[in-house]
């Protein structure tokens, strides 16, 4: 059994607070690096990023990352944000 854990995480902008992004890596400062000198198409024009959320498996498909980053799980992604914005985190 292979035992790299994946990371699930999810980015916000740091120049539009309202822009996301979810992703999921089994190096998760090399990702936030890509997405942050632009080696990410997606993330390019929002950049910088920082983590806001990030939770992690063993196993590459887990549920939660089913749920995040599907259309359904987008009010999951949003009512976890808002959470977390409430915390102040």
């Amino acid at each position: 059994m292979d035992n790299t854990f994946h990371y699930v995480y999810i980015l916000t902008s740091k120049i539009d607070k309202i822009r996301h992004y979810t992703g999921v890596t089994t190096d998760i400062e090399a990702r936030l690096r890509a997405h942050n000198v632009g080696q990410v198409p997606h993330t390019a024009k929002y950049r910088p990023w920082h983590f806001t959320f990030c939770y992690f498996r063993l196993r590459r498909k887990t549920k939660i990352r089913k749920r995040l980053v599907l259309g359904y799980g987008r009010t999951m992604k949003r009512e976890l944000l808002g959470h977390l914005e409430r915390l102040g985190i």
